[in-house]
C-alpha cells in the first residue's frame, strides 16, 4: 500500500491540475464574449480657460458622461477601470493625452451610469497650444478579470473645440 504522504501528494497534484485547467477555461471563455459598450460625453461648460503665470494653458470643463459598460462584464470580470482623456495634436507632439476623469466600476449593476462632473484632473498643456484647438474625448476602459489577462479598449468621440480666447 501507499503511504499517507504519497496519497496526499497525489491528491494535491490532481487538485492543482484541475484548478489550472478551470482557470484556463475561464480565461478562454472571455474570448467568446463580444462586448458592445456605448458612451456619450457632452461638454456643458468651459468653467475657465486661462494662461498660467509660467506660460501653460489650463482648462476646466463641466461634462455629462453617459456610458453603458454592462456588456464588458462576464462571470470572470472582477472590475473595470474607466477613464476619460482629452487627446489633441500640437506642433511638437503628434498625440497629447490628458486624463480628465476616472472611476472603478466594481459590478455590472454600476456599469450603466450618468454623471455630471468637472474634470477631476487638471487639463494643462505644456505651452500655449490650446487656443482654438480641436480635440477628442476618449473613454478608455481596462477590464480586470478574476483569472486571465486584462484587456483594454476605447471609444473616441470627436468634434470638440476650445475657444480662441482665454476666459
Amino acid at each position: 500500500m501507499h503511504s499517507f504522504g504519497y496519497r496526499a501528494n497525489a491528491l494535491l497534484t490532481f487538485s492543482v491540475t484541475i484548478l489550472a485547467l478551470m482557470c484556463a477555461m475561464a480565461s478562454l471563455s472571455d474570448n467568446l464574449n463580444s462586448p458592445s459598450p456605448t458612451s456619450q460625453i457632452q461638454i456643458l461648460n468651459i468653467n475657465w480657460f486661462q494662461k498660467q503665470p509660467h506660460g501653460n494653458d489650463e482648462v476646466s470643463l463641466t461634462m455629462n458622461i453617459t456610458a453603458d459598460l454592462q456588456s464588458l462584464f462576464t462571470w470572470n470580470t472582477k472590475q473595470v477601470f474607466v477613464f476619460v482623456a482629452a487627446e489633441y495634436e500640437t506642433p511638437k507632439n503628434s498625440l497629447n493625452q490628458v486624463s480628465l476623469w476616472d472611476a472603478i466600476i466594481p459590478t455590472k449593476e454600476h456599469a450603466n451610469f450618468w454623471i455630471q462632473t468637472a474634470n477631476k484632473y487638471r487639463f494643462v498643456d505644456q505651452g500655449s497650444n490650446l487656443r482654438g484647438k480641436e480635440f477628442n474625448l476618449t473613454l478608455h476602459w481596462h477590464v480586470m478579470p478574476k483569472t486571465g489577462k486584462m484587456f483594454a479598449d476605447k471609444i473616441v468621440m470627436s468634434g470638440y473645440r476650445l475657444p480662441e480666447e482665454y476666459r
